[in-house]
C-alpha cells in the first residue's frame, strides 16, 4: 500500500515539475504594453472589512466589470457562512464577454470550482483547484481572454443571504488580443437518468444486454456550436445502487457526424483510470476528488479530466455525450461542467433551474433493510430467507 502511494505521488511530482519547467520557461518572455491588474472585494475605506456582506435572496451581485481587452488569468473566492448552511449548488456564476448580453459561463459555483452537490472537499488540478480549509477556497487558472470588456455576476438562489463574499479578479490589460484568440465557456448540467425498460441490467445480471451504437439517450456534457476545441469537466455521479456506474463509453460527435467520431470504452477510462476504482487521487489532468464510501459504488463519486496536452478540436460543432451505464441500463443522478473555447464568445443553452437542480437523498443501512423486508414477504416470508 505504502509502494503504490509512493508511486502516485511520484507521479505527479514529475508531472507538476515538466509543467512548472514550461511555466517558468514563459516568465522569461518580455511583453509590451501588458499590466497586471486586479478586481478585488477589498475595503476601499482601508479596514479590513474586504468582503460583500449580506446579499440577500434573490440578488446577483456583480463581481467584475471591465471595458478594453484583457485576460483573466486568475480568481478566487470564498464564501460565509459554511455549506451546512449556505448551498453552493444555488448561487450561480455567470460570465460575459465583450459587451454581450448573454452569458458565455454559467454555472453553480461549487461545481464550477469542482465541489460537488453542496459539499465541501479539497480538489487540485491544473486549471481549477478547491483548497483548505476542506476546499473553501475556490481558485481557477483559466484563461479567460476578452477584446471588448468583461463582465462577471453571482446570484443568490439560496433561499437566504449570503453573509460574506470575499474574492479576486486578476487579469492582465492589453491593446488588443492577439489574433485568433479564443474565448472561454463553460455550461453546467443536471439529469436523473433513466434506467432501460426491463430494468437496470448492467453487467448482464437480469439477462442478455443490448447495444448502443447512435449515443440515443446518453447524458449530455455538452452540446456546441462553432469552432473551437475542448478543454475538460467536472463529472458528478451519484449512484443509488451498489453496481459499478462506469460501464457507460463516452460518445463524441464533431462536426456533424451522424455517429460518434471518438468513442470510447468505459467511463473510467475516458478519465484515465482503470477496474472501477474508488481512490481518490489527484493528478493536473485527471482524478477522483471525492470517492464513495458506501458499498461497492453506492453513493456519490466526482472525476474530472482537463484535455490540457490533448484539446479535442472541432471546426462546426461538438456534442460530447456518455452512457450511463451500459446501453444506458442505470437510473443515475448525473451533474457535470464541461470546458471549451470557442473562436468568438457565444450563447449557450440555460442550465437546470433550482427545482431540477436539487439531490437526491442517500440510501443507506436502513433503506436497504426495508427492501429485504418487502423481498422477505414477497417470498413468503420464511424466518431463514437469506436473500441468495
Amino acid at each position: 500500500m505504502l509502494q503504490k502511494l509512493f508511486t502516485a505521488i511520484l507521479l505527479i511530482v514529475l508531472s507538476i515539475s515538466q509543467l512548472q519547467a514550461q511555466e517558468l520557461m514563459g516568465l522569461t518572455q518580455m511583453r509590451d504594453n501588458v499590466k497586471s491588474k486586479r478586481v478585488s472585494s477589498y475595503d476601499r475605506s482601508g479596514g479590513n472589512n474586504d468582503r460583500f456582506e449580506n446579499i440577500p435572496d434573490g440578488e446577483k451581485r456583480t463581481v467584475f466589470d471591465v471595458k478594453g481587452a484583457g485576460i483573466i488569468n486568475h480568481i478566487w473566492i470564498t464564501i460565509a457562512p459554511g455549506p451546512d448552511h449556505l448551498n453552493r449548488n444555488d448561487i450561480i456564476i455567470r460570465m460575459y464577454w465583450d459587451g454581450n448580453q448573454y452569458p458565455s459561463v454559467e454555472s453553480p459555483i461549487g461545481p464550477f470550482f469542482g465541489q460537488g452537490w453542496n459539499e465541501s472537499y479539497n480538489y487540485a488540478s491544473l486549471p481549477l483547484a478547491a483548497g483548505p480549509v476542506d476546499g473553501s477556497g475556490l481558485v481557477s487558472y483559466f484563461a479567460m481572454p476578452f477584446a471588448k470588456g468583461a463582465r462577471i455576476e453571482i446570484e443568490n438562489q439560496t433561499g437566504r443571504k449570503i453573509d460574506a463574499f470575499y474574492y479576486y479578479v486578476d487579469y492582465v490589460e492589453m491593446p488588443s488580443l492577439p489574433k485568433g484568440t479564443g474565448r472561454f465557456h463553460a455550461w453546467y448540467n443536471r439529469e436523473l437518468t433513466e434506467a432501460l425498460p426491463n430494468g437496470e441490467n448492467e453487467w448482464g445480471t437480469l439477462g442478455p444486454q443490448g447495444e448502443n451504437k447512435s449515443g440515443k439517450n446518453n447524458y449530455l456534457i455538452a452540446d456546441i456550436k462553432g469552432k473551437g476545441h475542448f478543454v475538460g469537466v467536472n463529472y458528478y455521479v451519484h449512484s443509488p445502487t451498489p453496481m459499478w456506474y462506469g460501464e457507460g463509453d463516452d460518445m463524441i460527435f464533431i462536426d456533424g457526424a451522424a455517429e460518434p467520431t471518438l468513442n470510447g470504452t468505459g467511463t473510467e477510462d475516458y478519465f484515465n483510470t482503470a477496474w472501477c476504482p474508488k481512490d481518490v487521487y489527484a493528478h493536473p489532468y485527471y482524478g477522483y476528488a471525492r470517492v464513495n464510501n458506501d458499498i461497492g459504488w453506492l453513493g456519490r463519486t466526482h472525476v474530472y479530466r482537463f484535455h490540457i496536452a490533448d484539446p479535442l478540436y472541432f471546426n462546426k460543432s461538438m456534442k460530447f455525450t456518455i452512457e450511463h451505464g451500459h446501453d444506458n441500463a442505470l437510473t443515475l443522478d448525473l451533474a457535470s461542467v464541461a470546458y471549451w473555447y470557442q473562436s468568438e464568445a457565444a450563447r449557450i443553452p440555460a442550465i437546470p433551474g433550482k427545482d431540477e437542480r436539487k439531490f437526491m437523498p442517500f440510501i443507506g443501512p436502513v433503506e436497504m433493510h426495508k427492501w429485504r423486508h418487502e423481498w422477505r414477504k414477497n417470498k413468503g416470508g420464511d424466518s431463514k430467507l437469506w436473500g441468495n
